[in-house]
């Protein structure tokens, strides 16, 4: 008997007869004598249709408030799900997060996991049932229900996982694994069998859909297995395993994109020293997650930085870049929402030269102009035009030769 713990995104439980599909594939996977806890997302776009609903009652919701909104997604999903298992004769119980013991920090709409009591948990599975829980979703020592931020449900899965050391933690989506570009824009991607928690982590991050980034670095700190499959069919995916050998002759694994940042440049700032510390720490206690920085050459005692953030905290950084560069009586704060960011990423870049030059090159030859780069030990990122972000996406694949492996 192993324990497993099986997550199903939005658009694996869209409908009613996905839902049965499902339910079907968990009692299976219980009938062959496994305890089995079942994650679920809300179904198909719910999430999205509730963020367009509160849209239209306010451009500046509250975060408690958006939280209480979403959480009722998940809600409605687990409970279809507990019904489509008793009704083909298998107990199960829906739980929420909160009722799972999912305690969080008190960052509303992006909240951190800090424990999970697994007592209720063991508790339904000794009494034989498919536990099933609302992914995305947690509540604070004070009882205030918070979201993980888009993709939680991913990270739900792994922490219980983690918690309950489960022998596998399945992730079931509308693709069979993970690919060595997004097989939607490059139709040469090819799927890879195997790929390390590092290259998976930095894929994610760096705007791979396949995974949220929380729930791999998760399972790469608690050494959780991550197996990456298609809840549409019964074919093998994507093992995201240790670091072994082999990987190191891969050079590059895969190609990422991520269209869902805006870049923010705070021009004609004082070139002294604390200034970044201060807007970057300003940027840290407001809970915004800075990603790729930029900082011109000063001129006449005067600094331009630019930095980039995801689109869903534009609008609170422009606020709080704007108060700043009055209190730093800076010039100008302007943005740019049309830019992509592409990257390679590879446990091998270690050990070889000539990544980078590769990389231009295929950009080069596609007139593709990089507005800023970024690099760590096993990738390299480009900003560009949003425009551009398909093709560079299958000029690098081409260039590094991917679908061959």
């Amino acid at each position: 008997m192993a324990l497993i713990v099986q997550k199903y995104g939005g658009s694996s439980v869209a409908d009613p007869e996905k839902i049965k599909n499902v339910a079907r594939r968990v009692i299976e996977t219980k009938r062959q004598g496994n305890d089995v806890i079942v994650v679920v997302s809300a179904m198909g776009k719910t999430t999205d249709s509730l963020l367009d609903l509160a849209s239209k009652i306010t451009d500046d919701p509250d975060p408690r408030e958006i939280d209480m909104l979403l959480s009722t997604g998940e809600q409605i999903s687990i409970a279809v799900m507990a019904m489509a298992i008793h009704s083909l004769g298998e107990p199960a119980i829906s739980m929420t997060g909160p009722q799972v013991g999912i305690l969080t920090d008190n960052v509303h709409r992006k909240a951190k996991i800090v424990r999970i009591n697994e007592e209720k948990i063991l508790t339904e599975l000794k009494a034989g049932k498919v536990v099933i829980v609302a992914g995305f979703q947690g509540s604070t020592v004070d009882h205030q229900i918070t979201t993980l931020g888009r993709g939680g449900s991913d990270t739900t899965a792994v922490a219980l996982a983690a918690v309950l050391k489960a022998d596998v933690c399945d992730i079931f989506t509308d693709v069979d694994g993970v690919y060595t570009a997004d097989p939607r824009i490059c139709k040469k991607a090819r799927k890879l069998e195997k790929i390390s928690y590092d290259e998976m982590l930095e894929l994610a991050s760096l705007g791979a859909k396949v995974l949220h980034s929380r729930s791999v670095e998760l399972a790469k700190n608690f050494d959780v297995p991550l197996h990456v499959r298609s809840s549409f069919n019964n074919e093998p995916g994507t093992m995201v395993v240790k670091e072994v050998k082999e990987m190191e002759d891969r050079v590059v694994s895969g190609v990422a994109y991520n269209k869902g940042e805006a870049k923010i440049s705070m021009l004609g700032v004082p070139d002294r020293p604390g200034i970044a510390a201060e807007i970057f720490g300003t940027l840290a206690e407001n809970n915004i997650v800075v990603d790729m920085i930029i900082q011109n050459v000063a001129a006449d005692g005067l600094n331009d930085i630019s930095f980039t953030v995801s689109k869903e905290d534009l609008k609170q950084t422009l606020k709080i870049a704007k108060e700043l560069k009055e209190k730093l009586k800076g010039e100008d704060v302007i943005y740019d929402e049309s830019i992509a960011k592409v990257s390679v990423v590879g446990v091998g870049m270690k050990s070889h030269s000539g990544i980078a030059a590769k990389m231009f090159r295929a950009l080069a030859k596609n007139n593709i102009n990089i507005e800023s780069i970024s690099t760590s030990e096993i990738k390299i990122s480009c900003l560009i035009k949003e425009e551009d972000c398909d093709k560079a996406v299958v000029a690098i694949h081409t260039e590094f030769e991917l679908a061959n492996g």
